[in-house]
């Protein structure tokens, strides 16, 4: 499978640079099994789901780890937190116009300070002068995708941030889940369905381009997720009753896929790297809620492995000619898995 077999033409008006009105004011495509799509508004996902499902949330919750800063020299300095390690260190990426060294000092607004300690393969491991997360919340800035440049904003804080977030350690928002407002929560659990979370802390990684022609030379990033016993339990229920399984997000499906690599699902707590492309063979999820993934990543190729390559390529190109906003803040996807996706791979 080549890189090219994912790209697809997205004009750059339809990137949704902004939140929507109000969580539920997106728009909705849905696609069954056959291909077949109905273009809906968000809160018609309460039609697609049934008594006895359940859904499946990532609780994971972003940080504000942007922070901006200067070297002793005087050159600007911007650092991404990637993953928290300590109390006061982290792994980070950095940007400058010349990469810090081993034992520099890098000055933050407010009086605080970091120290390089040392290089994590493309990594910045970094020591601060106070308390990591405290310090984020005096000086950091909500690290919003490099497709939405723009400055962050107070707006920000909370429309990229899902209403269920409990688990700080993300540096990116699971976005399929901003489209929830409590109320829909509330209606969803009213129709029968059941809810569960799962943690993944989804990293910058997450935007890292494919930079191989073959994808299966691909290096995926790592991420931490934790799936406790109750969800497998509440998995293993719904399966047994004749329920659904329905993944609210990408970062929920390697959740699941992760725990059941085995062929059952069992607990997991630590790091994954799965990749899944066409030809995976689903263990757990049934349907997945997503929004639009970006050209030739990952996350396509995820769908296109849920859905068929195919079906989800046509279903892209009808949403780029209708109009669908793109991306964390853009629109959704309601899909079926498709037993027969397996057997969809592009040649």
């Amino acid at each position: 499978m080549r890189l090219n077999h994912f790209h697809f033409e997205l004009p750059d008006q339809l990137i949704a640079r902004q939140p929507t009105a109000d969580r539920r004011g997106s728009r909705l495509l849905a696609m069954d099994t056959e291909g077949d799509i109905q273009h809906q508004n968000f809160a018609d996902i309460l039609g697609h789901i049934n008594s006895g499902d359940l859904l499946v949330f990532n609780n994971t919750k972003v940080i504000p780890a942007r922070i901006f800063g200067k070297k002793e020299t005087g050159g600007s300095v911007e650092i991404l937190i990637e993953r928290i390690t300590g109390n006061k260190t982290a792994l980070a990426h950095i940007r400058a116009s010349k990469s810090p060294k081993a034992g520099a000092t890098l000055l933050l607004d407010q009086g605080f300070s970091a120290q390089m300690l040392g290089r994590v393969d493309s990594l910045f491991e970094l020591e601060f002068s106070a308390p990591l997360l405290g310090m984020l919340d005096d000086i950091g800035h909500m690290p919003l995708p490099p497709y939405i440049d723009r400055s962050d904003t107070e707006e920000d804080k909370s429309r990229y941030q899902t209403v269920y977030a409990q688990q700080l350690g993300a540096v990116a928002a699971p976005t399929a889940g901003l489209h929830f407002d409590d109320q829909m929560l509330a209606d969803i659990k009213a129709k029968g369905a059941e809810v569960a979370f799962v943690t993944l802390h989804v990293g910058a990684g997450t935007f890292q381009p494919v930079r191989v022609d073959n994808i299966l030379d691909h290096k995926m990033h790592s991420e931490w997720l934790q799936v406790s016993d109750q969800v497998c339990q509440q998995v293993r229920d719904t399966k047994a009753s004749g329920g659904r399984v329905i993944a609210v997000g990408t970062t929920s499906v390697r959740c699941l896929e992760t725990a059941a690599r085995s062929g059952e699902i069992v607990p997991f707590e630590g790091d994954t790297d799965i990749f899944i492309y066409p030809g995976y063979q689903f263990n757990v999820v049934d349907a997945l809620l997503t929004n639009f993934h970006l050209s030739e990543s990952t996350l396509l190729m995820l769908v296109s492995a849920f859905s068929g390559y195919q079906s989800i390529m046509r279903a892209y190109r009808e949403a780029v000619a209708e109009r669908y906003r793109f991306f964390s803040y853009g629109d959704a996807m309601f899909l079926i898995n498709n037993s027969n996706a397996a057997k969809d791979i592009p040649q």
